[in-house]
């Protein structure tokens, strides 16, 4: 309780110091293949994103693990992945409900989201589209690591989010088919229907495993607490309004009882419909933006990812085992027409007329090997080492005129990583590594906009050396409770597209630009966890420094980047209780806070504000069982109102109520889910306090009924 304490907690504290002398829940969730829902329930579930494929348990860190289960709930009561983050994740950001996710952040910072080990952030030219580049219909489980890390490499500020894919079930055929619809339970209408459907096929015989995996999804306007249609966002992109298609395949060959090989390709496409246009909403009065039927200029935005890997395993290489995989991901996202200041250029058509559209393209391959040894000095010790690759290769340009947005650049980067667990002694075990980062980046020649005055930046390359370490101590003084504490350093590198496209000063390169120096992100963390009879818990606190970190400002409708020391530090703490054998409640709440150097004095003078941070947060849950093959499950959350440097980005809070409920049939499962289950009118905490803006004054959603139907044979 001493570090609790000492945290300037608001009044909310109360709630906070119940929860920690509670002791609380869980990063040990369910085992990975239990489909049962009975999350919770302590097992060894391995951390493959660890790479040295640590139990969850035993982490000097703090680690979720989302299950099959648990994202089957959430996708019922909402198909956009960051409210599943967020929902499950009190630290992870609230979600905008839209295409981009800009400002969604996992404790303060950008995390890495993964897709079975491939990277599918783009920090070089981030986007704020990275959670969306798979239907989560697609997954098996989640894992995350909260808290900088460099252990994946490049972009883990704030965290790791590896999403791992379904794999095949026993048997040589299995089949699955789901479908649902989803009302707004204010007005109905073709208009308002969201419909999606997803089909899968797989099976083991003999050596092969096979999986193939197909959903499509088509979602009508969004309604408000008040049946007002949602406003939306033609610039950044929307998830109303929209249509989506994933397909996954799998294929994998069991060389023997030790080796495998698998080859696995995801296509995920999202496109607006383009049937809306956004009328602008008034923060004085409270009255949201709107959505009125209209055909926006311009075409319609996108997201277009493909993400394949090949990958090898061998659990007995000489008494060692060895991991292998080599990946690529291509991606394209495409930004809605504007004609904001940004894109102006009297020299093709006059000031405030010229519409143009921003698109992103990003071409990643890469490699990671590891290879560990777990019987070292006598069992006490396991090593892993490993070497990775990346080769990241990209541009941002305007897509109606052609013109160079953001230059073309090539990053590289090798990597090489010695990790190491030591048994001190049967209770406590010493966690440590180094990680080494050798990088250069390469950006051509360019004129930037005439917004920026057409000024000529000359090319260059740039090279990065970078050694970043860990350490982390676990005790288990007694079987029930677990002590951990780590530290832990994170690689980054600043968004160059947003360094690069505001330069107006002439004489300009590359070389001498110390904002796009790399991010080096200092984790601390400690905390326990609990676990006694029907009682489970985890409580922590942490903090993380970057003495030339990077901080997202709205400039002229773009947004922009500032290089400032920040700090951004919190707690973290949950409980859960198995009330009887089918009955679980769980509770948990986050405090963060973030702060900045606004004046480069090197004190931290001003708070980071909703496009950095996540709101305090506080998580209620219920699930059961019941007889009869029923099961219910009931969510609440509290977003804790609080205000900012800026008295405009004041934020008022907000309750929300889900509701599931499914029935075994004879032949499938039929399910109901009501989202925001009292109607709760509110504004979105991305529009109260990430930025003013009128047209992007978004209410959140209101009460919908979604009916599924999920049959497998």
């Amino acid at each position: 309780m001493t570090l609790l304490n000492r945290l300037p907690l608001p009044r909310h504290r109360l709630c906070l110091a119940l929860l920690s002398a509670l002791a609380t829940p869980t990063a040990f969730a369910q085992s990975a293949n239990d489909d049962s829902g009975q999350e919770g329930q302590m097992q060894a579930v391995v951390v493959s994103a660890s790479r040295s494929n640590i139990a969850a348990d035993k982490s000097p860190q703090t680690v979720v693990i989302i299950s099959k289960a648990e994202i089957a709930r959430q996708m019922a009561i909402s198909g956009n992945s960051s409210d599943v983050l967020s929902n499950v994740l009190p630290s992870y950001t609230p979600s905008r409900g839209k295409m981009n996710g800009s400002g969604e952040t996992l404790r303060g910072r950008a995390p890495l989201i993964l897709v079975d080990g491939v990277p599918q952030s783009n920090p070089m030219r981030p986007t704020g589209r990275e959670a969306h580049t798979i239907d989560f219909s697609m997954v098996e489980r989640i894992e995350v690591i909260q808290g900088a890390n460099a252990i994946n490499g490049l972009g883990a500020t704030g965290g790791t989010i590896n999403i791992i894919t379904r794999r095949p079930e026993k048997g040589s055929l299995n089949q699955s088919i789901d479908v649902q619809a989803t009302a707004p339970t204010a007005k109905t209408g073709s208009d308002v229907m969201n419909y999606k459907t997803s089909y899968r096929l797989d099976g083991r015989t003999g050596q092969i495993e096979y999986l193939l995996a197909a959903s499509y999804e088509d979602q009508g306007l969004y309604l408000d607490g008040k049946g007002r249609s949602i406003g939306t966002d033609n610039t950044q992109g929307d998830l109303m309004d929209s249509r989506t298609y994933d397909v996954l395949a799998k294929l994998g060959y069991v060389i023997d009882d030790e080796q495998r090989i698998q080859a696995s390709v995801n296509r995920y496409k999202i496109k607006s419909k383009a049937s809306y246009l956004a009328v602008a909403g008034n923060r004085a009065t409270g009255l949201p933006s709107v959505s009125v039927k209209g055909q926006p200029p311009g075409i319609a935005p996108w997201n277009d990812v493909w993400t394949s890997s090949l990958s090898y395993s061998h659990a007995n290489l000489a008494g060692m085992e060895l991991s292998a995989m080599v990946f690529n991901q291509e991606f394209e996202g495409l930004f809605g027409a504007d004609n904001s200041a940004t894109f102006q250029d009297a020299r093709i058509a006059p000031v405030g007329t010229l519409y143009d559209q921003s698109r992103s393209v990003a071409s990643k391959y890469g490699s990671k090997v590891g290879l560990s040894r777990d019987d070292l000095l006598d069992g006490r010790l396991k090593l892993t080492v490993g070497f990775d690759t990346l080769f990241d290769k990209g541009k941002q340009d305007l897509y109606g005129t052609g013109r160079t947005y953001v230059p073309e650049s090539e990053y590289r980067n090798l990597s090489l990583f010695l990790q190491g667990e030591y048994k001190l002694f049967d209770q406590l075990t010493l966690h440590a590594g180094v990680r080494k980062e050798k990088a250069d980046l390469q950006i051509d020649s360019y004129r930037t906009l005439a917004q920026y005055k057409n000024v000529l930046v000359t090319g260059g390359k740039l090279d990065f050396n970078e050694t970043l370490v860990n350490a982390g101590l676990v005790y288990t003084p007694v079987q029930a409770v677990t002590l951990f504490g780590s530290y832990s350093e994170g690689f980054g590198m600043p968004d160059i597209g947003r360094v690069l496209r505001s330069i107006n000063t002439a004489g300009q390169s590359i070389a001498s630009m110390r904002n796009l120096e790399p991010i080096l992100t200092k984790s601390v963390e400690v905390g326990a966890r609990v676990h006694q009879g029907d009682w489970d818990g985890e409580a922590s606190y942490f903090r993380s420094d970057s003495d030339f970190g990077t901080r997202v400002v709205p400039v002229n409708g773009a947004f922009m980047m500032a290089r400032e020391k920040t700090r951004i530090e919190g707690v973290e703490a949950s409980v859960g209780l198995r009330i009887t054998a089918a009955q679980r409640a769980k509770l948990a709440y986050s405090y963060t806070k973030g702060r900045y150097d606004s004046d480069e004095n090197g004190s931290l003078d001003a708070r980071l504000d909703g496009l950095n941070v996540a709101p305090n947060r506080l998580i209620a849950t219920w699930s059961s069982d019941w007889r009869g093959g029923i099961k219910t499950f009931v969510q609440a959350q509290h977003a804790f109102s609080q205000t900012f440097d800026d008295p405009a980005k004041e934020f008022s809070g907000y309750t929300l109520v889900d509701a599931t409920a499914s029935y075994r049939l004879p032949k499938g499962e039929l399910r109901l889910a009501v989202s925001n289950l009292f109607d709760r009118d509110y504004i979105t905490y991305y529009s109260q306090s990430a930025l003013v803006e009128p047209k992007r004054y978004f209410a959140g959603r209101g009460r919908t009924l979604s009916l599924g139907y999920n049959l497998r044979f």
